[in-house]
């Protein structure tokens, strides 16, 4: 039934390992691998995994319920859990202690829910070891930037003094418009009166 399927997607079991799902680790460091995980009517009895490269088991804890904290079943040595599920977040991360460069791979975490009639979702993380952290060189990318910058503040100071400038050649037009129209008219006024005097005759004597 469409209806019931809505509903059931609705209150489906959420996993999420963050906004990344890959984390850089230098050698011989300790690193958190994060894991929380969402449900809206609860949980009850929930189950949580850690696995390596998919197969290898490396934390196994379970929740009775949103008042109690994770109890420990089973965990590697080096996995330590730092996660909490009586706060906001329901974070099941873990930290993995004195990492080597053969702990690079995939992890997963996995969640069941029986109270979600047994859900489960899982979130996957890819885990990166090095021996030198390399910082990134920002040099080139703020050279680009300055270079856009001032390009595109010259572009602006020319449109300004192109605006500039076309405003005083319509200015001085319009002045010259004005005193040629001006002059125009005082001229022919002039010429008219006075070729009007000069051109009167006497009329003729009968």
């Amino acid at each position: 039934v469409p209806g019931l399927q809505v509903f059931a997607i609705a209150f489906a079991l959420e996993v999420s390992v963050g906004k990344t799902n890959t984390v850089t680790a230098l050698n011989n460091s300790n690193v958190l691998l994060p894991c929380t995980f969402a449900t809206c009517i609860g949980f009850q009895d929930l189950v949580f995994t850690w696995y390596f490269n998919s197969t290898e088991l490396i934390y196994h804890g379970k929740i009775k319920n949103k008042a109690s904290e994770p109890t420990l079943i089973w965990h590697n040595p080096r996995v330590e859990f730092v996660g909490s599920t009586t706060k906001k977040d329901n974070n099941i991360s873990i930290v993995l202690n004195s990492v080597e460069f053969s702990d690079a791979g995939k992890y997963t975490c996995h969640v069941k829910n029986p109270k979600e009639r047994n859900a489960q979702h899982n979130a996957t993380i890819f885990l990166t070891v090095v021996h030198k952290m390399v910082e990134t060189d920002n040099t080139v990318t703020l050279i680009i930037a300055g270079v856009v910058g001032g390009l595109i503040g010259l572009l602006i100071l020319f449109m300004l003094i192109k605006r500039v400038v076309l405003f005083i050649i319509k200015k001085t037009q319009d002045g010259k418009k004005e005193c040629l129209v001006s002059s125009s008219g005082n001229d022919n006024t002039e010429n008219g009166l006075a070729g009007s005097k000069a051109e009167q005759k006497a009329p003729p004597k009968a």
